[in-house]
């Protein structure tokens, strides 16, 4: 029975006065963790964040589509292959191809958003385009072989492999996620402040001295530790092939690096970059190190809030290590500020992004190997 292995990243970034992730009153989300209020940022936020990213890291063809009008998306591929043939027709023909995959639909749209691949997409035309020139009827087994993640694994998207699909008219295509994202949470309490704004209308009368409009934005600053794990056996599973999986691993540590939620940017600029940035390969089981942060890190004696950070990362990591023996087979500190070097007692060796991620690339392809896995063409 071969052993796990499991790429831990961990992350450090200090986001200034921002409002990444808001709640449905428009206030900064936060959770509380250690008897106080921390800055928050859910895991569905930065997974969309990350799948945002992956556009400039992967090929559009490896990139899914999470909609309900998959119909649609199907119909324009089978329309390019018989360009002769009435709208009416081909909605028809993409119609009943996504329904022989045990997919319900509601007119042309399935009600619910759908997780599909461009090649599942493809797949379904080429499946429909097939029996309207043989002149047969519809593959239904075919249809559903296409979405099955068991029996096409490579037709998977990177995003789909890595975050999972559930589809509840047909259990059989769903698709466990072989990454857990856990949500940001900051290291010390957060505070809440408001921005008090007014805007000037440009053609009000010039004896009009008062503002056209008069609001607030609710805001907060925070140092936030993030944390993932991806189960590289899993992944294979997901996707089917060693060079797959190398790709979703380079673009996933990437693209959870860069990315950054969306919201307010226009009004705060948050756009940092990590602070210090760690990744880990276990063979034992996935490890957050959050809770070196159940008690609320200060500055003090001259230490920044990054330095105290980083010192508690430490000694929770060496703890775990000694208390549980679930020690990293590797591990790589990116430093990106000064403050951040006390991490590095814990690295095999300090390196910058694209170094570590490759290195770990590596060892995923090795892992995949001992395992047995051979792509096709490879010896």
């Amino acid at each position: 029975m071969h052993k796990p292995l499991y790429v831990d990243i961990h992350v450090l970034q200090t986001v200034p006065p921002s409002c990444i992730n808001r709640d449905d009153t428009g206030s900064p989300k936060t959770a509380r963790f250690g008897g106080v209020r921390r800055a928050r940022v859910s895991s569905q936020a930065w997974k969309k964040a990350i799948r945002d990213e992956f556009a400039s890291l992967l090929d559009e063809s490896a990139i899914g589509l999470r909609t309900m009008h998959a119909v649609a998306q199907i119909a324009g591929a089978i329309r390019e292959a018989l360009p002769d043939l009435t709208d009416a027709d081909i909605a028809k023909m993409a119609e009943e191809s996504l329904k022989a995959t045990g997919i319900k639909l509601k007119g042309q749209e399935t009600g619910y958003l759908l997780f599909i691949s461009p090649m599942q997409i493809c797949g379904l035309a080429d499946l429909a385009v097939s029996a309207y020139r043989m002149g047969t009827k519809l593959n239904s087994k075919e249809a559903k072989a296409i979405l099955n993640p068991k029996e096409r694994p490579t037709l998977n998207a990177v995003d789909i492999a890595l975050f999972g699909r559930m589809v509840a008219d047909a259990p059989v295509l769903n698709i466990d996620a072989s990454v857990q994202v856990a949500h940001a949470i900051g290291i010390e309490e957060a505070e809440t402040e408001f921005d008090y704004f007014t805007a000037m209308d440009d053609l009000s009368p010039e004896d009009n001295a008062g503002a056209g409009m008069i609001g607030t934005v609710e805001y907060l600053s925070s140092t936030l530790y993030r944390y993932a794990t991806l189960d590289v056996y899993h992944l294979y599973e997901n996707l089917g092939s060693i060079q797959a999986v190398e790709k979703a691993v380079e673009a996933f540590l990437q693209a959870f690096v860069r990315s950054m939620p969306t919201g307010k940017q226009n009004t705060f600029a948050n756009r940092t970059m990590p602070s210090a940035v760690m990744i880990q390969l276990r063979d034992t089981q996935p490890v957050s190190l959050a809770n070196a942060f159940e008690k609320p890190v200060r500055a003090y004696a001259g230490k920044g809030t990054l330095e105290v950070a980083c010192e508690r990362l430490v000694k929770q990591e060496q703890h775990i290590d000694h208390a549980f023996g679930v020690a990293p087979k590797k591990t790589y500190v990116v430093c990106g500020a000064p403050g951040a070097e006390g991490l590095e007692i814990l690295a095999d060796e300090g390196t910058n992004m694209n170094e570590a991620v490759g290195q770990t690339v590596e060892m995923v392809g090795a892992y995949l190997k001992s395992c047995g896995f051979v792509d096709e063409g490879q010896d």
